[in-house]
């Protein structure tokens, strides 16, 4: 018996290491809160919720099973892991008749790299008692060995009861606070809910609120988006950048008078206590409509209810109102999976017009050209993390809004100021003339042209007025961006800037030389006055002061051939801060 004991022993021992080199990681241990594009999240607590407990007793019994599935929910997340898993469970049937089980319970995990691009990773299908998903050759960023940003977006027809991240022991994982932007709220219908996208990241909403970068409140409630009061008054009860009211397709049992009602009535709710911009979506119809008289009277009726009710609005002067037709939505007749819900295709088609839409309603148009499309970036994490200073900006503008602003890159960042950066190079000039000036430091290490574009469009010059803002950039574009790109993203970017900051002084500073680029640096600048004084902003060239007699950079003056050291920022400062 013993050497049979010996070899059965020696048989677990592969396995026993295999199941000891993952660790589990519940997402509601952390001390912070990280359920992203999520309402009340201080009353739902570490649930998978939509809506608040209290809300049980005030909407309809279907609503509030409805509000119990995970639609538009995501975690996000760092990991250096090669190789992720997920395991979960879920409260109902994994799939439906009509949609499948990757839509209904699955998850669907994205990264983002360090130059704010995209990837989709494919984890398995959701079967048996505990889901669980297996996403493997991950890769490496480019910049560093700290990983990516991910995103884990949840079921949209299920409710998740619990929900763990595995990755190898070696590896690390930290949670991201839920976002403190400003959210765009939905209410709507099962199609903003997500019926029937093939996995929870193709979701109209979803894609909508991937591509935006802001967080997006999903509440799509399938068969029972209905503009009810009792809903309405809880979505009073968020603060939110947009509201899109989505539920014409669960109004076609009603007439076109009371559609008309419910639509202004809504408006005049929200309006009440809110002075965003709301967006009414027209129905996108049915692909049997021209087959079928019933359903397309049907949806005819219902649009031309909220045509009605659109125009009364206007009459009575009400701002911030605006439309999305069914022809701007402009729905392919193949675009649905059962005549009612759109398929992939249709969840596509509805995103870029309502995308399309936002985008002009807020004031955020996305360019041609990479230097005019904004993104977000993670080059330096081993120095700081873009997204914590980000939220740090955010916070300490709304507790101290600054006189002044300086944005840039690694240049500004590590001049002085707060919020801190990880190293002060420039102290002793930052604290002659900068702070007494009034600035906040907007810089961020390693940024572009793009990268300061994202962040102006996510507020980091909402919510004050400033009485000066100056802004230089550009130094981190060259070698990646082309002359012609590196100009028109300053063109857009200063337009951006303007909009937001009307009554600034706005100054633009030139690209400070750099070590064996100092004819070009010379070049674009001459270009970017150009720009500048076309935007009405002044232009000011202060590195020339960083040039010797031969016109290369004076080396004494730079601790790295790019960045000035404490004698290169005196030799700058006053051009700047006067």
């Amino acid at each position: 018996m013993r050497p049979l004991l010996s070899f059965l022993l020696l048989a677990c021992l592969p396995i026993i290491g295999v199941q000891a080199q993952w660790k589990w990681i519940n997402p509601f241990e952390c001390e912070y809160p990280v359920v992203q594009n999520q309402g009340w999240t201080e009353e739902i607590g570490k649930t998978y919720n939509r809506l608040p407990p209290r809300a049980e007793e005030k909407v309809r019994e279907p609503v509030w099973n409805l509000s119990r599935a995970s639609a538009g929910l995501a975690l996000h997340f760092y990991t250096n892991a090669t190789e992720i898993k997920v395991r979960y469970t879920v409260s109902d049937p994994i799939s439906l008749p009509h949609m499948p089980a990757t839509g209904v319970s699955g998850v669907d995990l994205y990264s983002i790299d360090s130059d704010g691009s995209w990837h989709w990773y494919s984890g398995g299908y959701p079967s048996g008692d505990t889901i669980q998903c297996h996403y493997k050759n991950i890769g490496k960023d480019k910049y560093h060995d700290l990983g990516y940003e991910f995103r884990l977006y949840l079921p949209l027809y299920n409710h998740v009861n619990w929900l763990e991240v595995g990755i190898p022991d070696s590896a690390s994982l930290t949670w991201i606070p839920k976002s403190p932007e400003k959210p765009i709220l939905l209410y709507g219908t099962s199609i903003a809910q997500g019926a029937c996208a093939s996995r929870p990241g193709m979701a109209w909403s979803t894609i909508v609120q991937r591509s935006l970068g802001y967080p997006l409140i999903n509440l799509g409630f399938s068969g029972n988006g209905r503009l009810e009061k009792e809903v309405l008054d809880l979505i009073d009860e968020v603060d939110a950048r947009l509201y899109i009211l989505d539920c014409l397709p669960n109004l076609t049992g009603e007439s076109e008078e009371e559609v008309t009602r419910r639509v202004v009535a809504a408006v005049r709710q929200i309006r009440a206590n809110h002075s965003a911009p709301i967006l009414l979506v027209e129905h996108a119809g049915y692909n049997d409509a021209s087959a079928n008289p019933k359903r397309e009277n049907d949806y005819l009726r219902m649009n031309r209810g909220s045509r009605e009710a659109f125009e009364l609005l206007q009459a009575e002067g009400i701002p911030g109102i605006h439309y999305l037709s069914h022809e701007e939505i402009g729905m392919p007749a193949d675009a649905w999976t059962d005549t009612v819900h759109p398929s992939d295709w249709g969840m596509h088609t509805q995103a870029e017009a309502v995308e399309r839409k936002i985008r002009e309603i807020l004031h955020i148009p996305d360019g041609s050209i990479e230097t005019t499309r904004p993104v977000t970036q993670r080059r330096e994490p081993h120095n700081y993390e873009w997204q914590r200073r980000h939220r740090d900006i955010l916070a300490l503008n709304r507790e101290v809004p600054p006189r002044r602003v300086i944005i840039g890159n690694s240049i500004t960042h590590f001049w002085g100021g707060e919020p801190e950066g990880p190293s002060k190079r420039g102290t002793k000039s930052w604290e002659q003339f900068m702070r007494p000036a009034g600035f906040r430091n907007l810089g961020f290490g390693w940024d572009r042209i793009e990268n300061v574009l994202w962040r102006v469009y996510h507020d980091e010059l909402e919510g004050y007025e400033a009485e000066e803002i100056v802004l230089m950039i550009g130094t981190n574009n060259e070698g990646i961006s082309t002359d012609d790109e590196i100009v028109e993203g300053m063109r857009v970017l200063l337009s951006a800037i303007r909009l937001r900051q009307p009554q600034a002084k706005l100054k633009v500073i030139g690209i400070l030389p750099r070590r064996d680029r100092e004819e070009w640096v010379e070049r674009i600048n001459s270009r970017i006055r150009q720009v500048a004084e076309e935007a009405g902003c002044l232009f000011r060239d202060p590195g020339t002061n960083l040039l010797s007699k031969e016109g290369k950079i004076d080396e004494s003056l730079f601790s790295d051939g790019l960045h000035p050291n404490e004698e290169g920022y005196s030799r700058i400062v006053e051009e700047i801060a006067r």
